[in-house]
């Protein structure tokens, strides 16, 4: 059974930092995409923030400037550095992959999106 597990979060001041971690664990292939979402109170979750397995990362216009996505291929890893952070970043942030079971020749790839059980940041004001 393919896991991911968070960890990073916690309660900060306006402005300041936290770094999120993600890794995946389990049996499977390679991961492709990693992400992290967040659904703040009240709200739907949202998009963060992506890094693709080459490395290509695309933020929501919310986090821009403020907040960086790296991979860790060895480790299988994907983490979140958060700084200049606002009451509005308070969430549960929940890691996203897009992970390959195993792959045969007549099927290609056996793909399986995989969350994270998510962790939380809240930030005060």
């Amino acid at each position: 059974q393919v896991q991911l597990v968070e960890s990073g979060g916690g309660l900060v001041q306006a402005g300041g930092s936290l770094r999120l971690s993600c890794a995946a664990s389990g049996r499977f292939l390679s991961v492709n995409g990693m992400g992290w979402y967040r659904q703040g109170p009240g709200k739907q979750r949202e998009l963060v923030a992506t890094i693709t397995s080459d490395g290509s990362t695309y933020y929501a216009d919310s986090v821009k400037g403020r907040f960086t996505i790296s991979r860790d291929y060895s480790t299988n890893a994907v983490h979140l550095q958060m700084v200049s952070l606002k009451p509005e970043d308070t969430a549960v942030y929940y890691c996203n992959a897009d992970i390959v079971l195993y792959t045969t020749i007549e099927m290609g790839d056996t793909k399986r999106e995989v969350w994270g059980q998510g962790t939380l940041v809240t930030v005060s004001s």
